[in-house]
């Protein structure tokens, strides 16, 4: 796609009257020559790999460095129990859920669907599919949405990035959490300039979070942190619908992204080696796991 910003959508979606997904559509057909109904389709197939990651999620299943798995399944159990326990409705428990089997899946080598990425995989997947069982919305709806949720998402990565050794986790959960914003404005009726307004509180509420992941792994905190990022999304959204703007302009918001990615330390950037990576009780666990892997090349 060829946008360079999210302004520039709603402008020509102002100009031709025509609906956020509408362009993004056409842009994607124009820049891919093929046909709509190709577009579609393609989309549907990534829509049905999403249903089916959901859908095939393993309760028992661990990692193998043992520090993820399970947890998506005990989300599932209390978001199943009617009690007083819980301060979220029943809506934002399936997102819980979904966001952290989705993490869990990925780091288990299940099929996952990068939304953009795969440590961000449990964001977009966690609003749309309670979405699409709950309120019972139709698929072609939900292909709509994602569209909305890919235009965002070109627009971040060509301004700033969508990458964590690049711009730290703001870059993969933050730009995951602003894409399911938008989409999930789209989905509730929202217009063009809720839709980015939505991404741009998102994007800024998670700014300079770090990508720190634990032995160099995508999953502490990788796998909570899509909670994080689908929660962020929900209360983004409605913010937008309320009338509520960001006050700092979407595409400057991103571009603030990128100037604090490009600032963070390297440590601070996927290698593992600051933040919650460089705590005692991280270090014991890279050092458990990598005497373990050594273990097993030795057999």
């Amino acid at each position: 796609m060829a946008f360079e910003s999210l302004q520039e959508i709603v402008t020509i979606c102002e100009k031709e009257h025509k609906s956020f997904y509408e362009i993004i559509l056409e842009s994607d057909c124009d820049e891919r020559k093929v046909t709509k109904e190709d577009s579609l389709k393609q989309m549907e197939n990534t829509w049905d790999a999403i249903l089916l990651a959901a859908s095939t999620y393993e309760k028992n299943l661990v990692s193998a460095s043992g520090l993820v798995g399970k947890d998506g399944y005990k989300m599932e159990l209390f978001a199943d129990k009617e009690n007083t326990k819980s301060l979220c409705g029943s809506y934002m428990n399936q997102v819980m859920t979904y966001a952290l089997q989705m993490g869990e899946s990925n780091a288990c080598m299940k099929r996952i669907v990068a939304a953009p990425t795969a440590g961000s995989c449990g964001v977009l997947p966690a609003v749309l599919v309670p979405y699409f069982i709950e309120k019972k919305a139709d698929t072609p709806k939900i292909i709509e949405a994602m569209y909305v949720s890919a235009g965002i998402g070109q627009i971040i990565a060509t301004r700033a990035s969508i990458s964590g050794a690049e711009g730290g986790c703001q870059a993969e959960i933050g730009s995951a959490s602003a894409m399911a914003a938008g989409a999930l404005v789209y989905l509730q009726g929202g217009d063009s300039e809720q839709i980015i307004h939505a991404a741009a509180i998102s994007l800024k509420s998670l700014l300079g979070l770090v990508c720190d992941p634990v032995a160099g792994l995508v999953e502490v905190p990788c796998v909570k942190r899509n909670v994080i990022g689908a929660v962020n999304a929900m209360s983004s959204c409605d913010m937008a619908m309320a009338g509520i703007i960001s006050r700092i302009p979407p595409d400057q918001v991103i571009d603030a992204m990128k100037e604090v990615g490009d600032k963070m330390d390297v440590s601070l950037r996927e290698t593992g080696k600051g933040g919650l990576a460089a705590t005692n009780e991280a270090q014991r666990i890279t050092e458990a796991i990598s005497h373990s892997q050594m273990d097993l090349s030795l057999k």
